[in-house]
């Protein structure tokens, strides 16, 4: 008689195959089958006053602070959607400094914010008509002048008038646009870089009130513009009176 051992083993290797290729398959399918679909992206309203756009702006950045974001509006629909206009309802007018990115501060996405960013956020023409672009043509009901703490800009500008120096090149330019606020700072006392940072703020926000086409939508109730100071340490944003 034969040992039927042989034909055992192969028998049993081919069912023990069988057999793993099944349960690779299961596990195969229950992997896929476990891949979450994307969740819908939250919709909102469009924005009909500059108080409601300031509150969608302070919501965003609590959300920010507490680490509970919603990325609103990063959807690959969101961004076809854009392609054919815009309607931002919110003008961040902000430092260049790479710690103070206003779509992340304040947890908006595409469309959302016309953002323009100078060091220190210093004034020219150019940042003004744009400004004036966002308010005469885009309708956008709400202007934020954001300072932050620890700017640069207005560090190295304390430190050039001390010395009674003058910056390199244009960077000059930003020493004279910061130079009061530097001064009205040193005229109140206290911290020096904090106090000519809030007053930075506080001298944009009031320049930007008397230009005639800012002065004339806020008469008419048609924009509001705002002083905010961002902390690098804590992330929150605090408005100011301006």
């Amino acid at each position: 008689m034969k040992n039927p051992a042989p034909r055992a083993r192969r028998a049993f290797l081919r069912v023990s195959g069988i057999a793993a290729v099944g349960t690779l398959a299961t596990a195969c399918g229950s992997a896929t089958a476990a891949v979450p679909t994307a969740a819908p992206q939250p919709t909102e309203a469009p924005v009909s006053s500059p108080d409601e756009a300031l509150a969608r702006l302070v919501e965003g950045n609590k959300r920010f602070v507490a680490n509970t974001p919603t990325n609103i509006n990063h959807s690959p629909e969101r961004r076809a959607a854009l392609a054919s206009g815009q309607a931002p309802f919110a003008t961040v007018l902000s430092c260049v400094d790479s710690r103070v990115p206003p779509e992340i501060i304040f947890d908006r996405g595409l469309g959302d914010l016309f953002t323009i960013r100078t060091a220190g956020h210093v004034l020219d023409h150019a940042v003004i008509g744009s400004l004036e672009f966002g308010v005469a043509e885009l309708k956008i009901p709400l202007l934020v002048v954001m300072g932050h703490e620890k700017c640069g800009a207005v560090k190295a500008t304390i430190e050039t008038l001390e010395k009674h120096g003058k910056a390199e090149d244009d960077i000059e330019t930003l020493v004279l646009g910061i130079e009061a606020a530097v001064e009205a700072a040193k005229a109140k006392g206290g911290g020096l870089l904090d106090t000519a940072v809030h007053e930075n703020t506080v001298l944009t926000v009031q320049k930007l009130k008397e230009l005639p086409i800012f002065a004339s939508a806020i008469q008419e109730q048609k924009l509001k513009i705002v002083g905010a100071r961002y902390d690098l340490d804590t992330g929150a944003v605090v408005l100011i009176e301006a």
